[in-house]
């Protein structure tokens, strides 16, 4: 299994942190890997790859359409681009350079994070809306968002972030769609629960983007964006391979032939997040499998990893363990509460040591502020689990 990483000099490691993408994602399934490996053998037009697995997207999302993208990221980036720009190829050609446009994004404060850089890098300007503080703990009215639609407003943009006081997806959209504007969901770690793949869809969203490399299991440099077809159509017009003459053009007769656009565009702003055909048809795998997988049984075996790992560390001196399931993300964690004064390191000492050690192992850190490591089990192999409970005795121990 490890063979390749010992060639190159890299360790493997245990992870309990969660699907990071800065410890690789999730170990792919067998059979996305399979597809993968098929996928590299051939060649083939790249327009078609994305439409059929727009298709297949769309039918499991409920959207009009669907596109692979490279990570959630890139698919933020791509959905603001397709709102500034969308089917006009001058536009296309200018971003990020958005002078005389229709360039503001609306986002409610709270909904403000360091990802929606992405949002951001199309060449879009947000437009803060709500409150922060007092009065009330902070929050957002309606009338707020429909007061600061403007002129230049290309679109909205609501994070699947919990937090108090927000407008919800539903009124957002219907306050958008009552100002013909479309609006863009950051989805990338909002699975599980499975209902969210067509929740935001269903809710109204225009394009919705999620991680391919998270729970769905897929290539850790893939992701979905769903939604509307004419989106959609921008999104693929700005990030495939446009060095192409428009007389050999795979559109031709779609685009030019009808007079829709007056040629095809040029390399644009999404091309930097090109996706190979592995990372299409990975993706494509591994969403039918999530779609298809036996969602209570998963949960059933994170309770099991978490109980394992309360049971393992539970006589140990100093350390506490909790176990915890958010509401908003089912995955159940175990909570391990170091009394950092009394064992003479802290959590974060913690962290690095178990980083450090053979084997390698990776917790969360959500929580190390407060004195505590966090184990998640949804990227544990069943023969990770006796290991990670072997180091995390180790380590609390004090005996590293």
């Amino acid at each position: 299994m490890s063979g390749v990483y010992e060639e190159l000099g890299v360790r493997p490691l245990i992870n309990a942190a969660g699907t990071q993408t800065r410890y690789g994602g999730v170990p792919l399934p067998q059979e996305v890997v399979q597809a993968m490996a098929e996928a590299a053998t051939a060649c083939v037009r790249m327009e078609d790859l994305q439409e059929a697995a727009g298709r297949v997207i769309a039918e499991a999302t409920g959207a009009e359409a669907g596109y692979v993208t490279a990570g959630a990221a890139a698919g933020l980036t791509l959905a603001a681009a397709a709102c500034l720009a969308g089917l006009d190829v001058a536009r296309m050609d200018r971003l990020p350079e958005t002078t005389g446009m229709a360039n503001e994004v609306i986002v409610q404060r709270a909904h403000r994070n360091a990802y929606d850089h992405a949002v951001r890098a199309a060449g879009a300007y947000f437009v803060e809306v709500g409150y922060l503080g007092y009065p009330g703990a902070g929050g957002t009215h309606p009338w707020q968002i429909e007061a600061a639609i403007a002129e230049r407003t290309a679109a909205l943009y609501w994070a699947t972030i919990d937090a108090r006081g927000v407008v919800p997806l539903e009124e957002v959209c219907r306050i958008a769609h009552k100002h013909g504007l479309p609006v863009i969901v950051d989805a990338a770690a909002a699975l599980p629960p499975a209902e969210n793949l067509r929740r935001f869809v269903e809710a109204g969203a225009d394009l919705v983007s999620f991680s391919g490399g998270k729970a769905i299991m897929g290539p850790q440099a893939g992701g979905i964006l769903c939604g509307r077809r004419d989106l959609i159509a921008s999104v693929l017009l700005q990030n495939q391979d446009m060095d192409v003459h428009p007389e050999a053009w795979t559109y031709r007769s779609r685009y030019l032939e009808t007079g829709l656009l007056p040629g095809p565009p040029h390399q644009g702003v999404g091309r930097s997040f090109k996706v190979g055909k592995e990372e299409i048809v990975g993706l494509v795998a591994a969403l039918k499998r999530y779609v298809q997988r036996d969602h209570a049984a998963d949960r059933v075996r994170w309770d099991e990893v978490v109980r394992a790992v309360l049971d393992g560390i539970g006589d140990l001196p100093h350390v506490r363990g909790v176990y915890v399931c958010p509401a908003a993300h089912p995955v159940p964690q175990a909570h391990l509460e170091v009394d950092e004064a009394a064992l003479g390191f802290t959590a974060f000492d913690a962290i690095r040591r178990l980083l450090d050690g053979s084997p390698m192992v990776a917790v969360s850190e959500g929580r190390a502020r407060e004195g505590a490591l966090v184990v998640n089990p949804i990227a544990l192999r069943d023969d990770d689990v006796p290991r990670l409970i072997d180091r995390l005795r180790a380590v609390l121990s004090g005996a590293s």
